[in-house]
């Protein structure tokens, strides 16, 4: 792993969502990064084209475009595409991260491989290109470079739909086509065009460098490596390495024809071509020296009980037995006949059983494309109503019947459930309706009412709907919960024991009609000494509220200096300080480090001082009480 610290983009937070790492490789076209997902706290891959590429408009929309279809291709070897975007002058993808080694590195270590070691990787190559020819996607670039080998031995197809982005570019065609130039198929060198069978082409040339350990082409550019791909035909590995069995050297040729036509029509033929010669391959490591073809069985053959042998028609010559010993039997042939009748028994009854085939693996696999292939593997489908389903997204198949891997009558029929994905439900509307109707509204909807809350609101009627809480119009799971919010209309605040003038001016702003009784009282003068409603009553906008206030008119140092306070010529004063508008818990441990006793009443929501008592700059003594209102 390439880990240069100089490259100027590790460390860099990418689109403000992916730190990049470390760097992992460089190629021709792009740069490849470790780097960590932010957002979701997983490690990515990111591959952020060059810059002649990522300032070419025509590359830049094509390149969006392909990812969006990538991303939709769903398959286990194929490396996944998360996310594609672009950050100022860098294009990139985001991409599954899969440590381990590219084939290339493979063969560079090990040189070629055995035939059958070299199918096994072929096979989920073939897997993972044959889902996207089905989804009417061509890679255009298959080679070792593209092919990921974890270290617990999956096989991983990476870059598709790459090679088509460039190909809207302004780059010169030679420089497309140094890299791979040796795994083009002829109509790619002589039209540039490409479809389903290019990728066959290059998958056979894949094929022969894995067991030969070389392309078959090499020249001293690429112009006449491309000449000998339009005007040669592929030659059979075991003339490169002759241990290489007969089977492969077939399966390259179909793979490699010149013509088009003349290959399989996709990768998934080729995969299943290359999956019988894998099964008919020995298990030892090379074939045996003669290379002689082996039998092949066909795929209609029968399962591994041997059949009998074919009954045949015995003539006897005549045999003279003298009369004067009795009858003796041949026991001889006595045995023949009696094996001669089971074994024609058992031929009959043996191709009179039923083809057993075993369902297919559909589930996890788009609808569409289960269809297909279910029904080209000779099964009658069929497709269900569709069920919701947490962890299977919609338009997957979600189940099978009968289940995958069951042994059923070639022909039968299967029937595909598709899934809906995760159910949800919409929040209805219940704004403005009362408490019982909100409920009944959530519950017939198929959610659960939480906690009720009320609220003081001025807009909206008492006791009608605020608001839900996930909001209306929201898609939750069936059965969740939603929190209601009612409308308390108006509600009393605590004015007891502030400023007369202060109490009548909140109470007003807060949409009461106030009216202001003065008595006589011990209490501090022209502050509140009862209200009504009661604090926390809930009341209707405009409802009155009286407040009682002890007499202003009582001469405040008379007052101080008399009642509880006593307050001697040596008493030690304080100033109090401003702290109308400070956050309620710093006022308090100001007040309180100042030796003065703090009550706190709240008046609504915030936590910021509105009022005080004593005002600001009073001159209290130690271990007087401030009142703060929030």
């Amino acid at each position: 792993m390439d880990t240069t610290t100089a490259d100027p983009l590790v460390g860099r937070l990418l689109d403000g969502r992916y730190r990049i790492e470390s760097r992992i490789a460089r190629g021709g076209m792009a740069t490849v990064y470790l780097a960590l997902d932010i957002r979701l706290d997983r490690t990515v891959a990111l591959k952020v084209m060059h810059r002649s590429l990522a300032e070419d408009p025509a590359f830049v929309r094509r390149f969006i475009g392909e990812a969006k279809s990538v991303a939709s291709l769903s398959h286990p070897n194929v490396v996944h595409v998360f996310d594609q975007g672009t950050d100022n002058d860098i294009v990139y993808l985001s991409m599954e991260y899969v440590p381990g080694k590219t084939l290339r590195d493979i063969l560079r270590d090990r040189g070629r491989l055995p035939a059958r070691e070299a199918l096994e990787i072929m096979i989920p190559v073939l897997a993972a290109l044959g889902a996207a020819h089905q989804a009417g996607m061509v890679h255009r670039d298959v080679k070792p470079e593209n092919v990921l080998m974890t270290d617990d031995g999956r096989v991983k197809v990476v870059d598709f739909g790459l090679a088509r982005a460039i190909e809207a570019t302004n780059q010169t065609r030679t420089g497309v086509m140094i890299g791979t130039i040796g795994y083009m198929s002829p109509e790619q060198v002589t039209t540039g065009g490409a479809d389903v069978r290019s990728d066959v082409y290059a998958a056979g040339i894949m094929l022969f460098e894995l067991v030969t350990g070389q392309q078959p082409y090499d020249g001293e550019t690429p112009m006449s490596v491309a000449y000998r791909h339009v005007h040669d035909t592929v030659p059979r590995p075991s003339s490169v390495v002759p241990e290489v069995p007969p089977l492969i050297d077939t399966l390259v040729a179909h793979a490699t024809a010149r013509e088009p036509h003349d290959r399989p029509a996709d990768a998934t033929a080729m995969l299943v071509a290359a999956v019988d010669a894998h099964r008919m391959l020995p298990r030892m490591t090379n074939p045996p020296a003669s290379h002689s073809q082996p039998h092949v069985m066909t795929a209609s053959a029968a399962p591994s009980m041997p059949r009998p042998a074919p009954a045949h028609t015995m003539v006897q010559p005549r045999v003279e037995v003298p009369a004067r010993r009795g009858f003796r039997p041949n026991w001889f042939l006595v045995t023949l006949a009696a094996v001669m009748v089971v074994a024609v028994a058992l031929t009959g009854w043996y191709f009179a059983q039923p083809e057993l085939v075993s369902v297919p693996r559909l589930v996890g696999k788009n609808l569409a494309l289960a269809e297909k292939n279910a029904a080209a593997a000779g099964f009658v489908v069929k497709t269900a109503a569709g069920q919701n389903d947490e962890k299977v997204a919609e338009g997957l198949v979600l189940s099978t019947d009968p289940a995958e891997e069951t042994q059923v009558e070639k022909g039968a029929t299967i029937t595909l459930v598709p899934s809906l994905g995760p159910k949800r439900v919409v929040v209805p509307d219940t704004t403005g309706m009362t408490g019982n109707d909100a409920r009944a509204t959530i519950a017939k909807a198929g959610l659960t009412v939480g906690a009720v809350k009320r609220l003081a609101n001025l807009q909206v009627e008492r006791d009608k709907v605020i608001r839900t809480s996930p909001q209306n119009g929201e898609k939750v799971k069936e059965g969740a919960k939603v929190d209601i919010f009612v409308s308390a209309g108006l509600v009393m605040p605590d004015v007891a024991g502030m400023p007369k003038d202060e109490a009548a001016a909140y109470l007003g702003g807060q949409g009461f009609q106030v009216q202001v009784n003065e008595v006589d009282d011990d209490a501090e003068p022209c502050t509140v000494i009862a209200q009504a409603p009661k604090a926390k009553s809930e009341v209707d906008k405009g409802a009155p509220a009286m407040i009682t206030v002890a007499r202003c008119q009582t001469d405040f140092l008379d007052w101080f200096r008399g009642g509880d306070n006593q307050a001697g010529d040596d008493q030690q004063f304080s100033l109090v300080p401003q702290v109308i508008g400070k956050d309620v818990r710093d006022a308090q441990r100001e007040l309180q480090a100042l030796g003065f006793r703090v009550r706190v009443q709240r008046l609504g929501n915030g936590g910021v001082v509105q009022y005080q008592r004593p005002l600001p700059n009073s001159e209290r003594p130690a271990g007087s009480t401030v009142y703060l209102w929030h």
